[in-house]
């Protein structure tokens, strides 16, 4: 599976459709469903995305927790149950949900962010505050990333 990179702001036409930026579509070309999942992020007011592969490797990290347990519901309710499936049309474009829109705040436009085996959508000024955020937080906690365990 290809790495999401990069933040691509594209149009909501009138109808709710957005162009998936053609890298994001080349990472998931692999993916037995050719579209994205998207669901509403616990933490930010942004939609999480991953190809159907990646869905199926969260399903095997939840059955880590009992089957009926509070933590393995909560989890799967949050992911699985508010998931949504959105098909690639032939011009490479999805349909946003309405709901899925309200959630973000997005009205004509909606921001890609590659975060490497995933990706977000924001609404683009919402994205802009995020990210100046995410810096801050990275200098003032000397945050780097982790040494490669398998070196």
């Amino acid at each position: 599976m290809g790495l999401f990179l990069s933040t691509y702001v594209n149009k909501i036409d009138g109808k709710g459709r957005v162009s998936v930026p053609a890298t994001f579509r080349a990472a998931l070309a692999a993916n037995p469903f050719q579209g994205i999942v998207v669901f509403r992020s616990r933490s930010h007011q942004a939609l999480e995305g991953f190809g159907m592969d990646d869905m199926t490797e969260i399903a095997q990290r939840l059955d880590h927790f009992d089957l009926f347990s509070d933590t393995q519901d909560d989890l799967a309710s949050m992911i699985f149950a508010e998931a949504r499936q959105l098909p690639f049309d032939g011009d490479g474009r999805i349909v946003l949900p309405e709901d899925l829109r309200g959630f973000c705040g997005m009205s004509d436009k909606a921001a890609f962010v590659g975060m490497g085996r995933k990706f977000q959508i924001w609404e683009p000024e919402a994205l802009e505050k995020r990210l100046a955020d995410a810096r801050q937080n990275v200098q003032d906690k000397g945050l780097t990333v982790p040494p490669n365990k398998n070196a």
